[in-house]
């Protein structure tokens, strides 16, 4: 009775040491989170690069990590100088836009007085100051975003983001160094039959993993030929960026293509453009059929994970842990999975 209520205090203690880890500690951490998990996504590449070339640890990881670099650099400059072009490029013609949509409501409010002449005069009278509520309501947000107060609000945190960068590069160094050393640690502390277990269940993960990813980057691939295609029928100056941004925002699948073409699409049909703003709803449902239909395929190849699956653990993730969990939660799951294959959790019960 004493030692069972000693390993009662004991797991206790543990499971609160756990939760002000989540609460506390969790939040700040996830530079290195993100250095970590990054790290060993590469390390199949550090190996493959010591076996291949014969090279030791140290050089292998300065080589796979300069290569990083300048993939993320290349793109990230390229992405951000064009994404900052067309954010200023929109916020100068946010003016006209305006005056374009309160010309259009305009036509409408004079369709309405050519179609309801039957129509109680109380009634159109309505409808009309509902539709001028509703425009001046969006241009004053509209207006609103846009302010120098927030803009500067946004600047001010670059500095943080750059701090969180470098520590993330930083981290990330170190942890592709201390892959082995901190592999070694964590087995010295289990049995010979947990071990065996353990990296069994790493193995299995590092494979799934890698699957994950590939097959997203797969499906994500598919998504930019279409939307790039599409776009340079129906928009082609502005193609190339949008078909950038789409394929980053895709790669949320709660979220998806369609949280970028849908009110596209939709301020085109508003602005009276019914031609393209029919065009972007169609593409935004090809591109939707696409993920559902190759998503399945590809991710149940590469990891038999399904998107049901894949869905509510991001989802959950996300509300746990914000953004960070559309990672963290798919591969909680695969932990769990792989803990499963290899014995260390059961679920063969009954009730």
């Amino acid at each position: 009775m004493k030692n069972l209520s000693k390993k009662h205090i004991k797991l206790f203690f543990v499971i609160l040491l756990l939760l002000l880890v989540a609460i506390f500690i969790l939040p700040v951490s996830i530079p290195l989170i993100l250095a970590f998990i990054t790290a060993l996504i590469l390390n199949p590449i550090v190996r493959w690069f010591i076996k291949k070339f014969k090279l030791n640890r140290k050089l292998a990881v300065t080589i796979v990590f300069l290569l990083f670099i300048l993939i993320i650099s290349t793109i990230g400059t390229y992405a951000v100088t064009k994404i900052i072009g067309q954010v200023i490029n929109f916020a100068e013609n946010v003016p006209t836009y305006i005056i374009q949509l309160k010309d259009q409501v305009l036509e409408w409010e004079k369709d309405l007085d050519h179609f309801s002449e039957d129509l109680p005069a109380e009634l159109i009278e309505e409808v009309k100051t509902q539709i001028q509520s509703t425009t001046t309501s969006l241009s004053n947000n509209v207006r609103e975003m846009l302010q120098i107060e927030d803009i500067a609000k946004v600047a001010s945190k670059i500095p943080d983001y750059l701090v969180s960068f470098i520590v993330y590069l930083i981290a990330l160094f170190l942890f592709m160094l201390e892959i082995p050393r901190l592999k070694a640690i964590a087995y010295s502390h289990l049995k010979e039959s947990t071990a065996d277990k353990v990296k069994f269940m790493n193995d299995r993960l590092s494979y799934v993993i890698l699957g994950f990813f590939k097959a997203q980057f797969l499906v994500s691939i598919v998504i930019f030929i279409v939307t790039l295609i599409g776009l340079y029928i129906i928009v082609p100056e502005y193609a190339l960026i949008m078909s950038l941004i789409i394929w980053i925002i895709d790669f949320i699948p709660i979220i998806g293509s369609i949280a970028i073409l849908g009110p596209w699409s939709l301020y085109m049909l508003i602005t009276g453009d019914l031609f393209i703003g029919g065009q972007l709803a169609i593409l935004a449902i090809i591109l939707l059929a696409i993920r559902r239909t190759v998503e399945p395929k590809v991710m149940g190849k590469h990891i038999g994970l399904s998107p049901l699956a894949t869905l509510i653990a991001m989802y959950i993730g996300l509300k746990l842990l914000g953004i960070l969990g559309f990672i963290v939660g798919p591969l909680l799951v695969i932990a769990f999975n792989s803990a499963k294959e290899a014995g260390i959790i059961k679920t063969n019960f009954k009730v």
